[in-house]
């Protein structure tokens, strides 16, 4: 593989990439629904979540204006959630399931169901102190500007790109190239955990895909040999020794 160029900006995914889950999106949601009375199984609403995720449309309203973007980005995930329970045969156990929801939905946009990972802050410590750019390009959504604060992120990033915003989602170009218009893509590096979002979507848009692998087993791996040619860490400290050797 022949050396990368010394990055002029870093865009880094949010959820996987900064931080991750404490407990499984199907053990919170089966606590939440075990306080109004109806039981499932936490294993089944795990994979029953991440089907329904990946066949919900993109979380972008590129036709809405500011105003409205905070209640659609809730009925979004109200309906997720919904088709969520649906899959595994309990959704009409709930008498009102929007009055549910809510409590759920704000839970997710604190600090406490979220924690970033060890290798995260020394990175981001590094790469601020060279003056290398960061920023945050992600498919969550308005709530991601509170967590990152509470979490004591923000301060590492001059912007913070989400897909309900712009109204395009990873792997969508669009969100990429508003994120680097002032940079140019050419010595821009993304690095993030999802090989269709994070690395098809940065590589359609011109930039420099780092593939993060983390150990997150439900996430589809390419094809065999698709890989080969895009750079592969475990955690950002891969990103911060790529770095050091494009300017050895």
């Amino acid at each position: 593989m022949p050396p990368l160029d010394p990055p002029q900006l870093i865009t880094l995914d949010a959820v996987g990439t900064l931080f991750g889950l404490r407990e499984s999106v199907g053990t919170v949601y089966g606590r939440f629904a075990a306080e109004v009375g109806v039981q499932v199984d936490p294993a089944a609403l795990d994979v029953a979540f991440f089907k329904a995720f990946k066949a919900a449309p993109p979380c972008a309203f590129p036709d809405l204006e500011a105003s409205q973007r905070a209640k659609a980005e809730l009925r979004w995930w109200q309906r997720a959630a919904a088709d969520t329970f649906r899959r595994v045969g309990v959704l009409d156990q709930f008498a009102d399931f929007d009055t549910f929801f809510a409590p759920v939905f704000a839970y997710y946009a604190t600090a406490e169901p979220w924690s970033v990972y060890e290798d995260v802050l020394p990175a981001l410590k590094d790469w601020q102190a060279q003056g290398i750019p960061l920023m945050v390009v992600s498919n969550f959504d308005s709530r991601l500007y509170g967590v990152l604060e509470a979490l004591g992120l923000a301060p590492f990033f001059q912007e913070v790109w989400i897909s309900s915003e712009v109204g395009a989602a990873k792997p969508d170009r669009l969100i990429f190239e508003r994120a680097v218009t002032p940079y140019g893509t050419s010595r821009v590096w993304h690095i993030g955990d999802s090989w269709e979002d994070d690395v098809l979507g940065a590589q359609g848009a011109g930039l420099q895909a780092i593939w993060l692998r983390r150990d997150r087993p439900l996430l589809p791996d390419p094809a065999p040999n698709q890989s080969l040619a895009v750079p592969q860490i475990t955690d950002l400290t891969g990103a911060q020794v790529i770095l050091r050797r494009t300017t050895s």
